[in-house]
């Protein structure tokens, strides 16, 4: 082959090599496009080189003009130690996503370059969900939908070399959760603005917190409000705050004008101040619907609270409650029957208090809370220990009274009257469950004591009630130094066994005075009918004796019970003393069983006794005029009555609802001055209404002035 020949093959074969080289050109972006998401991972990681945090990437697509789509994203960012905290590691995993980008050209393409040497890029990062989890606390935050802004500057260096240039970013929270075991916040918005011109801080924007639920319940606090900037006080570097707070408590606002975190420490401080929260919104007193609410009035106080390394420290708190702020008790009948007046500007002052998370696994295990005390309506309060577990059936307390001036503000209403006065001291151990509480041998006492009224109802007026007004019927119980031992259990059902030093019956007309009244009050006990109030095991001193009974069932909502009074050792002229007899003396005591059923305001006896327990001296003391006016059988008793040494004295008694009574009196003995001191029997039938006698007292003195004034009208004759 000649050369000429030669040549033009070597040309030939020069220009498929040019053509092959300028058509695997061609061929590579399509080749770079269609591999694209097989080495996706692995471009990722070589642009990251040297940075503080890294990508996984998966499920990534083929690229298109303006974005690319992937499953799901997962950024791994250490923070470095800065003098105010360790080091930490985030995790910000993405799912679902679209990588969106925008280039705008800086500066015109140099010479002999296809490339501009700087490049703006604008990128949006949109997907399905958002979480971020810190590696050090059991904190996940999450938001749907989310979409993340960034700019970044694109710089070619040399040849195809680029270096990236962060410019800014922008994150526009809206309704995030942020989850902590069994905590929630929930609607969580805030606006994330950093630039490289603030040089990377967060400008003030206004943090708002909806809702935060306990156990997916609502809790009561919500609406939290904050403004909030990384900008940092260059005396106190460590220090992130919150300004302008406010939250809803119960549906009214708290605010605090600063909340600190000490990022060193772990520390934050701020004073909560509450403002007219209702009474009656507070968890235990809202009755819903209830047009007798449990609680008026409004609180308010401030709380200052110091939170770190999972402690909450409460100190020197104060409550607060308005005039008119009280709790009422209602009966079955939604009636009110007592009332607690709790207004005062200081109720409750220095309440301390110290609140641990416990956390086992990083996980929320439960709460120890301690050195809980408080000034309370003068006196002051304490509690034992508390821990609470999530897995505990219940939560066990003691709390101790000292001299809180309860009784002052305790008022009755209806048909009771109170004035009480005096402070209570004592021990409470509670049992706190799901279903309720129960209170188990609770002791309290006060060395104070009051006057309990009970008006009865009026009768139909007189005509000179009408013009002059009625003369109420009352009867008042006064009391002093109670001592009580309370039990309840998770059903309602409540004991108490109480003891007085005095109860003391007054009326318009006479006293009753009991020493030392003690017994067993059960309510609510009886799950067929719990109306039913039994008091058992009754006793008191009364005139030098005692009066009990075991077991007396009342009725409250028929005014219906019975039982059996047991009298011992009363003395016989406190008996005569009280039934007005000035002129029978009599020495002795007498005991015995008084059957009563009571049926609203009647009372009933059947085959009661009283009977002497000993023997003794009666002496009737007459006068000559009484004696002269006298027939012959009334002045032979005068006679035998004058010195009268009984043996034996025996008594029955019934007694109708309306008052009309039996009484059969049987006496046995002598008289040494009378017919040489021979056996002596007296049998009396007295037959009266017992119910007037009792209001009047008058029966006796009346008797004696009969026969006084028939003396008197003999002489004159």
């Amino acid at each position: 082959m000649d050369k000429k020949g030669k040549v033009i093959r070597r040309k030939k074969g020069v220009l498929r090599i040019l053509l092959a080289l300028l058509l695997l050109l061609a061929l590579l972006p399509t080749a770079a496009w269609f591999f694209f998401p097989r080495y996706a991972q692995l471009l990722v990681n070589r642009a990251l080189e040297g940075m503080p945090f890294r990508i996984e990437v998966s499920g990534v697509e083929r690229p298109g003009i303006s974005g690319v789509g992937f499953r799901s994203i997962t950024v791994l960012y250490t923070a470095p130690p800065d003098g105010c905290s360790d080091i930490a590691t985030y995790t910000c995993s993405l799912t679902n996503g679209f990588l969106s980008w925008h280039f705008e050209s800086r500066d015109t393409p140099g010479s002999g370059s296809l490339l501009p040497n700087v490049v703006n890029a604008a990128f949006t990062l949109e997907a399905d969900s958002l979480t971020l989890k810190p590696d050090t606390e059991y904190v996940t935050f999450s938001d749907g939908k989310p979409q993340i802004k960034a700019g970044i500057e694109l710089s070619r260096k040399s040849g195809l070399t680029l270096s990236f240039t962060p410019l800014s970013a922008l994150y526009t929270i809206k309704g995030a959760a942020i989850t902590r075991e069994k905590l929630r916040l929930e609607d969580v918005n805030f606006k994330v603005r950093l630039s490289a011109a603030e040089h990377w801080q967060q400008k003030l924007d206004t943090l708002r917190i909806a809702k935060l639920l306990n156990e997916g319940n609502p809790s009561p606090v919500g609406n939290f409000k904050a403004l909030f900037g990384s900008k940092r006080d260059p005396l106190k570097p460590c220090i992130l705050t919150l300004t302008d707070c406010s939250m809803e408590l119960f549906h009214r606002k708290a605010s605090t004008e600063r909340i600190d975190y000490d990022l060193k420490t772990k520390q934050s401080r701020f004073t909560l101040s509450m403002a007219q929260i209702p009474l009656m919104e507070i968890s235990g007193y809202n009755r819903v619907g209830s047009k007798t609410p449990f609680a008026s009035g409004r609180i308010s106080g401030f709380i200052p609270v110091e939170f770190q390394d999972s402690t909450l420290l409460v100190r020197h708190a104060v409550v607060m409650a308005e005039k008119g702020s009280m709790i009422v008790f209602y009966s079955r009948k939604n009636i009110p029957w007592l009332s607690l007046n709790i207004a005062g500007n200081e109720v409750v002052k220095n309440l301390n208090a110290r609140i641990i998370l416990n956390s086992h696994n990083q996980k929320l295990s439960g709460l120890a809370m301690s050195d809980l005390s408080a000034t309370l309506l003068g006196g002051t309060i304490s509690s034992t220990p508390v821990n609470i577990e999530p897995s505990a059936k219940a939560i066990l307390l003691t709390l101790k009274l000292n001299k809180i001036k309860l009784l002052d503000r305790v008022r009755m209403y209806g048909d009771f009257k109170s004035s009480m006065n005096g402070s209570l001291s004592g021990t409470i151990p509670l049992t706190i469950t799901k279903n309720g509480f129960s209170i188990r041998n609770a002791h309290l006492q006060s060395s104070g004591g009051g006057t309990v009224t009970m008006v009865e109802p009026l009768k139909k007026q007189s005509a000179s009630e009408r013009i002059f007004g009625p003369q109420k019927p009352y009867t008042d119980y006064i009391f002093s130094e109670p001592d009580l031992v309370l039990n309840r259990s998770l059903n309602g059902s409540t004991t108490i066994m109480f003891s007085l030093k005095n109860l003391l019956r007054k009326t318009n007309e006479r006293e009753l005075l009991l020493t030392l009244p003690k017994g067993k009050l059960m309510l609510w006990h009886n799950r067929l009918n719990l109306d039913i109030a039994s008091l058992s095991d009754f006793s008191a001193g009364i005139f030098d004796g005692r009066v009990a009974f075991r077991q007396f069932d009342y009725d409250m909502a028929r005014k219906k019970g019975e039982t059996t009074l047991q009298i011992n050792n009363i003395p016989l002229q406190k008996l005569l003393d009280l039934q007005g007899a000035k002129k029978i003396y009599a020495t002795g005591s007498a005991g015995g069983n008084i059957p009563i059923k009571m049926n609203g305001q009647l009372f009933e006896v059947n085959d009661g006794g009283i009977n002497a327990e000993q023997s003794g001296q009666i002496i009737y003391a007459t006068t000559p005029e009484e004696r002269a006016a006298a027939n012959q059988g009334l002045r032979t008793t005068y006679e035998a009555l004058s010195n009268f040494l009984y043996v034996e004295l025996l008594s029955s008694i019934n007694m109708s609802p309306d008052g009309n009574s039996t009484m059969t009196i049987k006496i046995k003995g002598s008289n040494p001055d009378y017919q040489s001191g021979r056996p002596i029997e007296l049998n009396l039938n007295v037959q009266q209404n017992l119910l007037d006698l009792m209001r009047s007292l008058t029966i006796p003195s009346d008797i004696e002035q009969i026969i006084t004034e028939k003396a008197l009208q003999k002489r004159k004759k």
